[in-house]
């Protein structure tokens, strides 16, 4: 689970909190500055003051949400205020980004009078193209919503009451497709008359099934019109009295949905269902009922609960970012219940397709299919960004509330082009990951950083860390951080028995380069050693190491013990650089001081390999201070030879050299200057002609740009090991794990998933 220092720091980062205002277009001179405001800002105020639609062109306007919330209604929290609800909202914020490219400025309002709330984004209308209201408690903020809805002339969505209806909307029409059921003879019972169950009880209602055969529970009991104090909406569902209780109700029903309390759902409650029913648990953090708990009662049932890492796990990111998307793309005043609809089936129909090899993927290769378990598409799956936004922006056009129509054929090329479909290659690299969650390998047990490292690996199931040094000594360092070590391993290289063997083994190998057998024993009670000698006996599938040595001293023993695979002559290191719209390969960073002609060329044969290991098509630029051979020098001379060989050695891959970055990065240039280049597209992996240039690039590169970095991983390795560099972040030990762990299974390297790790001959 997610601890509370770790979410405190990752909160409190470098710069406080999560989100910050960045300018898109340059403002750094004189003229720049007088562009962005005056003078400059006057010519584009009066062609709005003209046309007030131009305020899509000219201002970041069509593309900015409002994120509104007063805190009465934080899911896991509940009435927690504004100010205690602005990390949530944060988050919102950058994962509304992140998954359709949304920019949005998080609004925490200090009242829970509906009126004033309805009153203050009025008076915004003008600033946002959209408004998402959200964690407002209801009945409020369920009529805050209606009179926004009705008042503003742009989109108003409420998060809450529509976005998991819309998951829990698709995966209906899916399962009684599966059950052989018809929409209109559904009898469903809706547990929770919130904002959640209420959203859901609408929007089932629009797609079909009869409000009559809907039955309401809350905390009282069966919601019914003779019961004082029934707000507007709840009185909508109410069933005509008397109403039996919730377990005389669900016997027979086709749905359960819960929106309540953890536990609510017991076993008899899903063993009285009618044949092949659908169970839908919302309650957030722990749903009504498991999901495994639910499927062990009935094999015919299924399940959704709010577990994303089960089957089925219901999240409004899968709706909420694309309703907004397909919604603002065309200028909708409003989002329909048509709209939600066509979300509904959009999201729906995506779940029947043939599951792409991205997902699959994505979780290790496991397979998927249309059925029981997969009634609605996985978050990583990237087409759900351009068919549900596509499918609202038709709807909304079709109903005449688009003042800026689109052809859906060219609007979903632009969906699938704005975030580029390796978006999610980190969160996919860790799926693929837990699939394989090796036994892993950290010979500095006692660090900071690699003790929380390994909390995470173990919470996220990356791996099974093995930590080694003194037992008091990392169990005092990680009661000291606050950490409980269930699921990782201490051993102490000072008392494990396989010492003795291992420094036999160690003198074996280095016995005629200068080391003794008291030299072996000693070298075999070091940490690094230990591991790495851990990595070659078989006893550990993955190594990482050098959180608090220098680089040099931590990749001897790899060099001495592991050294490079067969066929493989220098081993090399490759970091990836992500960020949403692409992923960059650079290559060597860390190890080959000068490599000659040949050396680069098996570089970048290797980088080659671990960018098609991850999913990416390599595409390799070969730099060089010149361009095309500008420049007759040697060390111009010897990137040029290095094309050559690869050319030779792979005639497939896609290179060119030698070239300077901008144009092996910049197309309109290259097709200006060096139209003969055979790149194609931009370069997706950089070669850098010696070390020097390689770390100092890759320094600036990631201290001055916004992106994710992941590295130095080690290529041509005979066993994967990979080494840290000094400062590295607890997120990037996990995320090194993780892509190592990718790069090895796709090399070979592991056991199979279930297998054990294999032992040296």
């Amino acid at each position: 689970m997610i601890g509370r220092d770790e979410a405190l720091e990752y909160h409190a980062g470098r710069r406080p909190g999560k989100i910050e205002v960045t300018a898109t277009t340059a403002c750094l001179g004189p003229r720049e500055m007088r562009l962005a405001y005056l003078p400059g800002a006057l010519h584009p105020a009066l062609e709005i003051a003209a046309d007030p639609a131009l305020a899509t062109r000219y201002t970041a306007r069509g593309n900015l949400v409002a994120v509104v919330s007063n805190g009465t209604a934080v899911p896991g929290l509940g009435a927690i205020g504004p100010v205690a609800a602005k990390p949530v909202q944060e988050g919102i914020a950058i994962l509304l980004k992140r998954l359709a490219d949304l920019d949005v400025f998080d609004l925490e309002l200090g009242t829970e009078d509906p009126d004033r709330i309805v009153d203050t984004v009025r008076l915004l209308e003008p600033t946002f193209g959209a408004i998402d209201l959200r964690d407002v408690r209801a009945p409020e903020g369920i009529a805050a919503y209606e009179r926004l809805r009705a008042e503003l002339a742009i989109p108003v969505l409420h998060d809450d009451l529509q976005g998991p209806a819309v998951v829990v909307g698709a995966a209906l029409l899916n399962a009684v497709e599966l059950a052989d059921k018809e929409l209109g003879s559904l009898r469903v019972v809706v547990v929770g008359a919130g904002t959640v169950g209420l959203g859901c009880a609408r929007l089932l209602a629009d797609l079909g099934v009869p409000r009559e055969a809907i039955s309401l529970y809350d905390v009282d009991g069966p919601v019914t019109r003779d019961r004082a104090g029934l707000d507007e909406y709840r009185l909508a569902f109410a069933s005509a009295p008397p109403a039996p209780p919730l377990a005389a109700a669900v016997r027979g029903a086709d749905v359960l949905i819960g929106a309540s309390a953890t536990g609510v759902f017991s076993a008899d409650m899903v063993r009285a269902l009618a044949p092949r029913p659908l169970v839908v648990a919302l309650a957030f953090l722990d749903p009504e009922i498991e999901y495994d708990d639910a499927r062990a009662v009935r094999r015919d049932v299924m399940v959704m609960t709010s577990r994303l890492r089960r089957p089925n796990g219901v999240s409004g990111l899968l709706s909420v970012p694309y309703l907004l998307r397909g919604a603002l793309d065309v200028g909708a005043a409003k989002i329909s219940d048509g709209m939600l609809v066509a979300a509904t089936r959009a999201l729906s129909g995506l779940a029947r397709e043939e599951v792409i090899e991205e997902v699959s993927r994505a979780y290790g290769g496991e397979s998927f299919a249309f059925g029981p378990e997969y009634l609605v598409p996985r978050a990583v799956d990237p087409r759900t960004l351009d068919r549900v936004s596509t499918a609202v922006a038709a709807a909304a056009i079709a109903e005449g509330l688009a003042a800026r129509p689109v052809e859906p054929e060219d609007y979903r090329e632009r969906l699938v082009s704005r975030l580029g479909a390796d978006r999610e290659v980190m969160r996919g690299l860790l799926l693929q990951a837990r699939r394989h969650a090796p036994r892993i390998v950290f010979p500095e047990g006692t660090a900071d950083v690699v003790l929380r490292a390994c909390s995470i690996t173990v919470d996220e199931g990356l791996g099974r860390p093995v930590l080694l040094g003194n037992r008091e000594r990392v169990v005092g360092a990680a009661e000291h951080l606050g950490l409980e070590l269930h699921g990782v391993e201490i051993v102490d290289p000072e008392l494990d028995p396989r010492g003795e063997s291992y420094a036999e083994a160690y003198f074996r190998r280095r016995g005629r380069h200068g080391v003794t057998p008291e030299m072996a024993r000693q070298r075999a009670r070091d940490p690094r050693y230990f591991g790495a000698l851990m990595l070659d006996r078989g006893d550990a599938d993955l190594m990482v190491s050098g959180a608090s040595a220098p680089y040099a001293e931590s990749i001897r023993p790899v060099l001495e013990i592991i050294g490079p695979a067969p066929g493989v002559h220098r081993i090399a290191s490759q970091y990836l650089l992500l960020r949403p719209g692409e992923v960059t390969f650079l290559a060597d960073c860390a190890v080959n001081i000068e490599p000659d002609a040949e050396g680069l060329a098996e570089i970048a044969l290797l980088s080659a390999g671990m960018a098609r290991s991850v999913g990416v098509e390599p595409r390799v630029a070969m730099l060089s201070f010149s361009n095309f051979g500008s420049v007759d020098h040697p060390l111009t001379r010897k990137v040029r030879r290095a094309v050559d060989l690869v050319r030779q050695r792979e005639p497939g891959l896609v290179i060119d050299g030698e070239m300077q970055p901008l144009p092996a990065l910049d197309g309109e240039m290259r097709q200006r200057y060096f139209p003969f280049s055979e790149l194609g597209g931009d370069a997706n992996v950089l070669i850098f002609p010696d070390l020097q240039s390689g770390n100092l690039a890759m320094h600036l590169m990631t201290t001055l740009g916004e992106r994710v970095v992941v590295g130095p991983v080690l290529l041509g390795v005979r066993r994967p090991v990979h080494l840290l560099q000094y400062g590295s972040s607890v997120r990037e030990v996990v995320d090194l794990a993780a892509v190592a762990t990718v790069y090895a299974a796709a090399m070979g390297q592991l056991p199979p998933v279930g297998g054990t790790s294999p032992s040296k001959p």
